[in-house]
């Protein structure tokens, strides 16, 4: 097992869904921008990279997203609350985002122009619900690399769903486009998390 894999796996056993935070220890807006720009290193349906954010560090806005969040504490005593969102016209960044790879040197023209005519010949024509369970399923895998960095850099976090997600959008002002899918609370804990159990694999994994 080599040093990496060891602090993978250390991660990924150390990271626990922290609800009690220190409210006087402040993240940097630097800090919360190198992790989010590590996180977009996660896959994404065709590489549209259909995850939007908006950090909410201001403590006046964190006390009234307590509020759409159904009072929980932690949105208002981490140091920030990240607010996991869904594009679902995602595919309209697709030229930019092939071109982009053309100029780093991850594909040809050849591929680029592949890249935009796939998406372009699927994602407008399919139904809005779809391309929002697309971009759910992008947000999640994007989450889960948001959790581990910032667990490998010295903080805590914990993901939420339970908030009024129509009244999270009218506050935030956020375009038919976009729709809010997870908070993720982080900062430092001011208490451990509790220990959770796991079904055994077997009863959850079919080989075959």
């Amino acid at each position: 097992m080599t040093t990496m894999t060891k602090d993978l796996y250390t991660l990924i056993q150390e990271r626990k869904s922290v609800r009690k935070y220190d409210p006087s220890f402040k993240m940097t807006q630097t800090e919360l921008e190198e992790i989010l720009t590590a996180a977009t290193t996660a896959p994404s349906s065709s590489n549209l990279q259909s995850w939007r954010f908006i950090v909410i560090q201001d403590e006046a806005t964190k006390k009234e997203l307590r509020a759409i969040a159904n009072g929980q504490e932690q949105v208002e005593t981490a140091s920030a609350i990240i607010a996991v969102i869904g594009d679902s016209d995602m595919y309209k960044n697709v030229e930019r985002i092939a071109a982009q790879n053309v100029a780093e040197g991850h594909m040809d023209e050849k591929q680029k122009n592949t890249m935009i005519n796939n998406a372009m010949n699927l994602y407008p024509f399919a139904p809005v619900e779809l391309r929002q369970n697309i971009a759910s399923y992008d947000a999640g895998l994007i989450s889960m690399q948001i959790m581990l960095i910032a667990k490998e850099k010295g903080y805590d976090t914990v993901p939420m769903a339970g908030f009024d997600m129509a009244k999270f959008a009218e506050r935030f002002e956020l375009p038919k486009h976009h729709h809010p899918i997870a908070l993720i609370a982080i900062g430092k804990a001011a208490a451990p998390a509790h220990g959770t159990s796991r079904l055994p694999l077997k009863e959850i994994a079919r080989f075959i």
